[in-house]
């Protein structure tokens, strides 16, 4: 049934009305996501020298053990997830949402960063360490530092046989997947071999035994929160796009709801026209 140009006209303002806020909105979110995203590839070149540091102790001495290296006989895993403090980002918490489903037990503890999954996951059974929601938007490497040092701690004393973080890897401003990375047992790699001649050895004091001790927990709490900025930039992206979707979808409903505006002003033209026509012919 076709509606009245009342109703059309409330009906376009309606939408005018929200375009506008899609497009504030995405414009927001276009400034915070260049702004974190200089952060995270900032961090970047730290977080890859750090990690190179460790896997040259580890090439150069194959005899030293750590604690943090062996792998461990339980079978829990305690998991840290990322998702978002705020709704309208797309997919964006649906997937980490699915993604924990499908790589973390229930019954294993977990720490959830983020507010918007913490009621949906406490609903569904999973076994959440902290007893109220944590803010995304205001976590710091302080903060995610206490994190990892309860899986740290969870994890040297057996309880849990691995720690593992679940978020959302940033691979441009239009593509953004969830990933599991492994924090514990610490995965390290051999060093690219470089041309004879050019190696130089690195001296370590007091022993690399003791130096990796420190510094494989520093490069756990960098993975975490390199993990975290890239989650929190890939949020912003799927809100931008989000809204930028949303904004298209307003522009081409508008442009519908006027076409139909105008047919009906148009025959309600015709109309009047044809009954002043009709009348002075009667007359």
């Amino acid at each position: 049934m076709p509606q009245s140009k009342q109703a059309l006209r409330s009906r376009i303002k309606s939408v005018n009305s929200t375009k506008k806020i899609t497009k504030a909105m995405e414009m927001i979110a276009n400034a915070k996501l260049f702004k974190q995203r200089a952060k995270m590839e900032a961090n970047r070149l730290y977080a890859q020298r750090l990690q190179y540091t460790v896997d040259e102790i580890v090439a150069n001495n194959p005899d030293v053990e750590s604690a943090l290296i062996t792998q461990k006989e339980s079978p829990k895993r305690m998991s840290i997830v990322f998702c978002s403090d705020l709704g309208l980002c797309g997919g964006y918490n649906l997937n980490i949402l699915k993604a924990a489903r499908e790589f973390v037990n229930k019954s294993d503890p977990t720490i959830l960063i983020g507010t918007s999954l913490y009621h949906t996951m406490k609903e569904e059974g999973f076994n959440l360490l902290n007893d109220s929601p944590i803010s995304s938007d205001r976590s710091t490497f302080l903060s995610l530092k206490e994190y990892v040092d309860e899986g740290i701690h969870l994890y040297l004393n057996d309880e849990v046989g691995g720690v593992q973080l679940i978020y959302t890897n940033f691979v441009n401003t239009m593509t953004f997947r969830p990933k599991v990375d492994t924090l514990l047992p610490c995965k390290l790699n051999t060093p690219k071999k470089v041309e004879e001649g050019m190696k130089v050895e690195t001296l370590f004091e007091p022993d690399a035994k003791t130096i990796l001790e420190n510094l494989i927990p520093m490069m756990i709490r960098n993975v975490t929160y390199a993990d975290w900025m890239e989650s929190t930039t890939s949020e912003q992206g799927s809100r931008r796009v989000a809204m930028k979707t949303a904004t298209d979808n307003a522009n081409e409903l508008g442009e519908e709801l006027l076409l139909e505006y105008n047919k009906a002003r148009q025959a309600a033209i015709t109309q009047e026209i044809t009954e002043i026509v009709g009348g002075s012919s009667a007359v």
